[in-house]
């Protein structure tokens, strides 16, 4: 088939060009004028780019529960990258596995009647493979679910025997297709790892190739100290680094994204392979419970339980979160007017989804830190939350940076879940490109293709060029916008017409096709990719 007559925006950032592409068997075969096909798709006054790939994307079981992934494929998304934050569900054992369905479950839901039939790397690539999927995948191996394996929710360095499971755990997830390693560091058990224990990993990591997509320890108070952290390891070991979801929030680092960027173009010029990504808002999203210390949460989530019942446990919990500021909170005191529920697991907290805990508390008397600790007893731990405390100047400034690229960061799951999950991308495209002009189209379209397929080894996507699968997007340039809003956060985008995954429609005038050309992406063989 035939685009004709379309506005080419190729993913490298130069400039717009008007010309047919034709595609045959999943791949772009020619780019030119006046070129014929049986089947002709008219692209005039309308933006042909490649297919947009999530770099931070919380899909892991959406992918599979839901594979013709609505969600993503209405606002272009034609690979995302899994395994985020340090925590998923591949390398487990039983017992793992249950604690992280359960740890997750404000994350990714905990289906009942799920069928858990991998353990490994290569299982849960498998799986994707088997089920059929409406886009690409990419896994990053998970440094928590390493550590749980290892030592379980041990508050403490590992032994030299834990640290080799460690490391040999993660070779394999990297020879059985991951493109890197990820790690949680204000997330249990993450958080309880020091640089000396990253570096190690970071070796392997750089030996095959990857890249280290750190969660940082914080992005409120000591923000910056722990980009330093990360950008240091990646001095160290000579690994790849991308800076997942690089922010500067809360009052303290309100005006301060100059800062981050200056140790970002100081860590390049000194040759450091480094890249970021961000999302186009200002609330974030994660889980109530990841605002409780890390002492709170030793020994995972039934531990967690018992101290949440303990009054001595609470009032320790209420001084850190109240008065001293929690490393679950990025080490800030906690606004509880700041903090609104997103979604509940239990029918009877229904009611909460969409107020803050301050206005919880005022309701019924009670101390934030109260209603917060009850909440998370009585819904397991798997409450979600909006987080209200990023800053309009940081997100722009951010976006600005040439080794920006764009990431979801979108959970899937709860009533009222962030709307990034539905609008990032055609946010990027149309508020911040068309509307005020920030990027250029150009320059939004490289960081949404080119630019992270460069980081994933993606050596024939991200780019219209001969010989490239045809993971393609037709939009409107006119009418691309977000959407979804806070208060109704599944709408699909407006302006994205077509989408194509190797080579066949998943969307097609705006509409889902039901079509799951897609697959798990995977390395093949140590420094090289079949991608």
């Amino acid at each position: 088939m035939v685009f004709r007559g379309a506005t080419v925006v190729d993913g490298t950032g130069a400039d717009r060009y008007r010309a047919d592409v034709r595609i045959a068997d999943g791949l772009i075969t020619e780019i030119g004028r006046g070129l014929g096909a049986p089947r002709v798709v008219d692209a005039d006054g309308l933006v042909l780019t490649p297919g947009f790939i999530d770099m931070h994307a919380h899909s892991d079981l959406a992918l599979l529960r839901e594979p013709e992934h609505p969600a993503k494929v209405t606002q272009g998304v034609t690979c995302e990258v899994l395994g985020q934050d340090g925590l998923s569900y591949a390398p487990v054992d039983d017992t793992t596995l249950l604690a992280l369905r359960r740890q997750l479950a404000g994350w990714n839901g905990d289906p009942e009647g799920f069928d858990w039939d991998w353990r490994g790397v290569a299982g849960y690539l498998d799986r994707i493979d088997r089920t059929g999927v409406a886009v690409n995948a990419c896994y990053l191996v998970p440094h928590g679910s390493l550590r749980m394996l290892a030592m379980g929710w041990a508050n403490r360095p590992p032994a030299p025997a834990e640290l080799d499971r460690m490391r040999q755990q993660l070779a394999q997830g990297l020879l059985d297709g991951a493109v890197g390693m990820s790690s949680g560091l204000s997330y249990t058990p993450g958080m309880y790892a020091d640089t000396a224990e990253l570096v190690e990993l970071c070796t392997v990591v750089a030996a095959y190739g990857g890249f280290h997509a750190p969660h940082q320890r914080s992005y409120g108070d000591g923000a910056l100290e722990g980009y330093a952290e990360m950008v240091e390891i990646a001095r160290r070991t000579g690994c790849a680094l991308h800076l997942t979801h690089a922010t500067m929030n809360f009052g303290v680092n309100r005006g301060r994204a100059g800062e981050l960027l200056d140790l970002v173009d100081e860590a390049l010029a000194d040759g450091v392979d480094l890249t970021l990504d961000s999302y186009p808002y200002l609330p974030g999203s994660t889980t109530l419970a990841a605002l409780l210390p890390s002492w709170a949460t030793e020994g995972g989530p039934a531990a967690t339980l018992t101290r949440l019942a303990d009054p001595a446990a609470r009032e320790r919990i209420r001084f850190d979160v109240e008065e001293q500021g929690s490393d679950g909170c990025h080490g800030v005191v906690t606004d509880w007017a700041t903090i609104q529920i997103s979604g509940v697991r239990a029918a009877e907290l229904a009611a909460t989804v969409g107020r803050t805990v301050a206005e919880l508390a005022a309701e019924r008397g009670r101390g934030g830190t109260e209603v917060f600790l009850d909440l998370l007893r009585r819904d397991e731990l798997a409450t979600t939350i909006l987080q209200h405390v990023g800053h309009e100047e940081n997100v722009r400034a951010i976006m600005r940076h040439p080794a920006h690229t764009v990431g979801s960061d979108g959970l899937l799951v709860g009533a009222r879940p962030h709307p990034r999950a539905w609008g990032t991308f055609p946010r990027y495209l149309g508020h911040y490109s068309r509307d005020l002009g920030v990027l250029t189209l150009e320059e939004t379209v490289a960081r949404m293709t080119g630019r992270p397929a460069a980081r994933l080894g993606l050596h024939r996507r991200g780019r219209i060029a001969p010989g490239h699968h045809a993971d393609l997007v037709l939009l409107d340039p006119e009418r691309v916008r977000d959407a979804a809003t806070f208060e109704h956060p599944r709408l699909p985008a407006e302006g994205i017409e077509h989408v194509y995954v190797n080579g066949t429609a998943v969307v097609r005038q705006g509409r889902t096709t039901g079509a799951r050309p897609g697959r798990a992406l995977r390395r093949t063989d140590r420094g090289t990719r079949a991608l």
